[in-house]
């Protein structure tokens, strides 16, 4: 794997900072709403665990988790959420998936248009975008070593990455499951799991306009209600995203 990219690690500080806000509660809440479509069982879907923890972990109200939970599978009526992914360019000719749960596309589709058009980049064709990405399972780990490294692959990972005290385990999608439970079962501390869209290479930005364009784009599409997940490829020097 090229590993992900910088907006994977930067977007998971801004959804600590979000967390403690209350200001991500609606797209906790629809990623749990989307997952509850295939079954509102989380001892049976999978799925719906890994987006029950996810919402558990930032302190999410049991009430709203359920409440996720009743509009997914269809007990509460009304208009049905739908996952729905977009493609697009932004500058630099960094390659951008953008996953919505949405209840009214005509609503969604203009908002993230809006974001990459305004922020120098562009929609593209379904399909023109995604092959540049792979499905994979992703949980990342705190510590690194090589110690860790071993007890990761003898889990049944197929990859992992070492990175600024923290260690990203790669997996077969289907194998995700099995594999955070044995790393568990091994005691290591993990503190994210999910399945992800991992780029199979990444685009280096090294000028600091086109960073800074790329980063209002991302922060632009993170900020639509009905956006859940954002994949990219660009890899931003550390420096520059400082500035």
């Amino acid at each position: 794997m090229a590993g992900h990219s910088k907006w994977a690690k930067i977007h998971r500080g801004k959804a600590i900072e979000d967390a403690k806000r209350g200001a991500i509660f609606t797209k906790l809440g629809n990623a749990i709403a989307i997952a509850a479509k295939s079954g509102d069982d989380p001892n049976l879907n999978f799925g719906l665990r890994l987006a029950i923890d996810k919402a558990k972990q930032s302190n999410m109200p049991a009430n709203n988790i359920q409440r996720a939970i009743d509009r997914g599978s269809g007990k509460l009526g009304g208009e049905q959420i739908q996952e729905v992914m977009y493609e697009g360019y932004g500058p630099g000719g960094s390659a951008i998936l953008v996953e919505c749960a949405t209840d009214n596309i005509n609503r969604t589709y203009p908002a993230v248009r809006l974001a990459f058009t305004k922020h120098g980049g562009n929609m593209a064709e379904k399909g023109a975008v995604a092959f540049q990405f792979t499905r994979k399972g992703v949980i990342i780990i705190k510590g690194t070593g090589e110690e860790q490294l071993l007890t990761i692959l003898d889990a049944g990972a197929e990859d992992a990455i070492e990175d600024d005290g923290e260690t990203t385990v790669y997996t077969d999608p289907k194998q995700l499951f099995q594999v955070r439970e044995n790393l568990k079962s091994a005691g290591l501390e993990i503190t994210e799991a999910e399945l992800s869209y991992e780029s199979n290479s990444l685009i280096k930005i090294e000028d600091k306009a086109v960073a800074g364009k790329i980063m209002r784009l991302m922060e632009a599409l993170d900020e639509i209600d009905e956006v859940t997940k954002t994949h990219t490829n660009f890899d931003i020097p550390e420096e520059l995203i400082e500035q």
